[in-house]
């Protein structure tokens, strides 16, 4: 078996839990966005050019709802933010696939950043084609989904309320995750303090970014100090 494959069955073994749970939840997705009037293909248009879970289910509600370019705007800055703080990591890693630079931006999630992080490379697996795979079946499995959620709804009787908590039991088993795989608690301990902070302080809507922000900070202020 050579370099490549073994590179793809590596990363196919790795990203199996990231694609089972995204294509369940994107199928909620699908159903939600069928539910509101916008069919399968919407679905799968914003499942490729936006992807970034948690705001699709809240731009399904906007587009039901007729919110305003600006809000929907905001909202998707605060709530995608984060992205910001963890994803610098990774830039150099992502600038080695080459042409594939902005889409490894462009594909960076929770869940693939959770992974990228804890992998392990053996010596024959190509850790930038590993990465890609990752990226490519995570969001392949999410656009899947999608559709097939959109087209199930067109015979679902009725509407299904709640599926999109799916979203967050997800983060929550991510956590989870990493809490068991990590020794180091600290950062939890100090996001969790600090988003209480300031959900108290601001409100649900507006919390997220300075949140992320004051936590990245602290953070990285002990870890210099260490």
């Amino acid at each position: 078996m050579n370099s490549r494959s073994k590179t793809f069955r590596y990363a196919l073994t790795k990203t199996s839990p990231i694609m089972v749970s995204y294509f369940l939840i994107s199928t909620g997705l699908g159903i939600v966005l069928q539910q509101t009037g916008w069919n399968w293909i919407w679905g799968m248009a914003m499942s490729i050019f936006i992807y970034t879970g948690a705001f699709q289910f809240v731009l399904a509600s906007f587009l039901s709802t007729g919110a305003s370019i600006l809000t929907v705007v905001l909202t998707a800055a605060f709530m995608n933010s984060r992205q910001i703080f963890y994803g610098i990591s990774f830039l150099d890693s992502f600038k080695k696939t080459g042409k594939w630079y902005p889409y490894m931006i462009h594909s960076l999630t929770d869940e693939t950043y959770a992974l990228y992080s804890s992998l392990d490379y053996p010596e024959d697996i190509d850790q930038s084609s590993c990465m890609l795979y990752i990226a490519f079946m995570a969001q392949g499995s999410w656009v899947v989904g999608t559709v097939a959620g959109g087209l199930l709804s067109t015979v679902l009787p009725g509407t299904i309320q709640g599926i999109d908590f799916a979203l967050t039991a997800l983060f929550i088993t991510i956590v989870m995750d990493q809490w068991k795989v990590n020794h180091n608690h600290m950062p939890v301990y100090v996001a969790f303090g600090i988003s209480i902070i300031f959900l108290l302080l601001l409100g649900g809507d507006r919390f997220l970014l300075p949140s992320f922000a004051v936590s990245a900070g602290i953070v990285a202020w002990r870890g210099n100090r260490s």
